[in-house]
């Protein structure tokens, strides 16, 4: 271990032989880091937390505080953290409570940028973006590959399915079902699909076109939400990433964020 004098860390701590821990970190009783992580200055991780192997951690980021829960209590809830992640400075990763489940996860390749805020019993999936000031609140879900814009707050409860795209400055009051883009002011509707998004990550144009088909029918075909999900099971059986997006708008607490018109989204 590489330990910088002015650096606190606690003996029964458990951090893997190579781990860096640079000037004036802190590293709490309960904390586990593993192979390659590096702390490079002023990081603060405390409560019980398991941070995984090659992760780069900035300065002044803080991992395991209490949760900002009025009913949190000390009890020994957790921040999982896989590995080769990123987060630059400021970023702030709270630990759960009991009433959430008792863990704050985030999953492996992501890069949370500086400012950023993962609030309590959030559970972030693989391989996401996580632009300047983008604040959770608690019980988020956020499934891999999504991206979140630079100062966008998103309101708890609330899920961003895998491969969605939420844009800057939004407000996100409900569910962004998976493969989709939202964006807008104070509350963000749906802008069709994250097809760039998609591109990019190797889908081929017959996959992102059933998609469009399915999202018109779901958002702009005037059924109800219940009557549309049916239709487009009975339309695209078989078609495992639409069937993905029905189980999500299926599972919903808080409702699907609304589309805009086709006419809006052409303009925009």
């Amino acid at each position: 271990m590489q330990i910088h004098p002015t650096a606190i860390v606690h003996p029964k701590a458990s951090l893997a032989d190579d781990v860096v821990v640079g000037p004036f970190c802190t590293v709490g009783e309960h904390v586990t880091i593993g192979k390659g992580s590096r702390l490079l200055s002023h990081v603060a991780v405390d409560g019980w937390t398991d941070i995984g192997e090659r992760n780069e951690i900035h300065p002044f980021v803080s991992i395991g505080g209490p949760p900002q829960h009025l009913h949190y209590k000390g009890e020994p809830t957790k921040v999982v953290i896989g590995d080769a992640n990123i987060l630059r400075e400021y970023v702030t990763v709270n630990r759960a409570t009991m009433q959430g489940g008792g863990v704050t996860s985030l999953g492996s390749n992501n890069f949370l940028m500086a400012y950023v805020h993962v609030a309590h019993d959030c559970r972030l999936g693989s391989h996401l973006i996580m632009a300047n000031a983008a604040s959770l609140a608690g019980h988020i879900t956020i499934g891999d590959h999504a991206i979140i814009g630079g100062l966008t707050g998103i309101h708890q409860f609330v899920r961003v399915g895998a491969y969605a795209m939420v844009g800057g400055c939004c407000a996100i009051g409900q569910d962004v079902p998976p493969f989709m883009r939202a964006a807008g002011g104070y509350r963000a509707h749906l802008y069709g699909l994250n097809s760039v998004g998609l591109r990019r990550h190797g889908f081929s144009a017959d996959r992102i076109a059933v998609l469009k088909k399915a999202y018109d029918l779901l958002f702009r075909s005037g059924h109800k939400t219940a009557e549309a999900i049916r239709l487009a099971r009975d339309e695209f059986k078989g078609q495992g990433d639409v069937e993905q997006v029905l189980k999500f708008m299926e599972g919903t607490k808080r409702g699907i964020s609304r589309s805009v018109s086709k006419d809006q989204e052409d303009e925009d």
